[in-house]
């Protein structure tokens, strides 16, 4: 045990691992507060959708050269994410068909992009990368840390700021619209966060698994706690520390980090099932 201690402590003396475990705790409480509302809201598979639009905007950033491919990115997913709660609203295109749509088209669209205009010798694992994490994360540069912390403001910011708001049409959109709430801004705003965070994440978990993150702590909290606030709480703290102690078993044991954080919270999730299952 103190042999762990002591590596652990030789890591955090270097830059890199304290820049990674920043984003990813960033990262991970900002998926857990969206998390909640798009479980309730049944709007989960729109991270999936928007993550893999996410890997179709960087096969292009990657065909065009563009050394920074935020910059590419974060619009063409945060239009995605407008363009798929239209499309959703369509009488003719229902919401899930919208999604499947957008999701699958993008991600067959990036992978033949890749193969066709792919400057890289191992295509193979540079998709493989894409889709489920990368080492990227312990390669982060200090204006990167700055640009992902700038985000994470933002995105608590806005869901504290209009805290009520998202409550009233995470419940009741028709009563919320009667009141006098205009919940069809409200939806375009969560959707609009939720692709900042899908953004954030991909150097974190990779396109495939970013509904993971978003998911998993908000169903584990529901299966203890029944208002609100307490899930929401639960779900922020389970994923916090999932998220941190994923980073730290990647890094320890040099397991794939995406995929680690994933496997804690499935963990937990299981460990919340058997505590709600025990109090029936």
């Amino acid at each position: 045990m103190s042999n762990i201690l002591e590596t652990l402590v030789m890591y955090f003396q270097y830059p890199f691992v304290q820049y990674a475990m920043i984003v990813g705790l960033l990262i991970a409480l900002c998926s857990s507060l969206l998390g909640v509302t798009l479980v309730l809201k049944r709007f989960s598979f729109i991270g999936d959708g928007l993550s893999h639009v996410a890997f179709g905007a960087m096969a292009i950033a990657g065909v065009l050269g563009v050394s920074n491919n935020m910059l590419i990115v974060l619009p063409i997913t945060v239009l995605s994410a407008v363009l798929l709660l239209r499309t959703g609203q369509n009488t003719k295109i229902k919401g899930d068909a919208a999604v499947a749509m957008i999701s699958v088209g993008a991600l067959a669209m990036g992978y033949l992009l890749m193969n066709l205009f792919s400057s890289s010798a191992n295509i193979s694992g540079d998709v493989c990368s894409t889709l489920f994490g990368s080492t990227s994360i312990l390669t982060l540069t200090k204006p990167e840390v700055w640009l992902c912390i700038i985000m994470a403001v933002i995105v608590i910011a806005v869901f504290l700021i209009f805290y009520h708001k998202i409550f009233a049409i995470t419940f009741d959109e028709n009563f919320a619209k009667a009141t006098g709430v205009k919940a069809d801004a409200y939806n375009l705003l969560i959707a609009v966060i939720t692709a900042l965070i899908i953004v954030l994440a991909m150097n974190l978990v990779g396109s495939l698994l970013i509904s993971a993150l978003i998911i998993f702590p908000s169903l584990s909290a529901m299966r203890v706690f029944k208002s609100f606030r307490s899930v929401i709480i639960c779900s922020a703290v389970i994923s916090v520390i999932c998220a941190g102690l994923g980073i730290i078993i990647s890094i320890l044991f040099s397991t794939p980090v995406g995929s680690t954080i994933v496997a804690a919270d499935i963990l937990v999730f299981f460990m919340f099932w058997l505590v709600s299952y025990c109090k029936k």
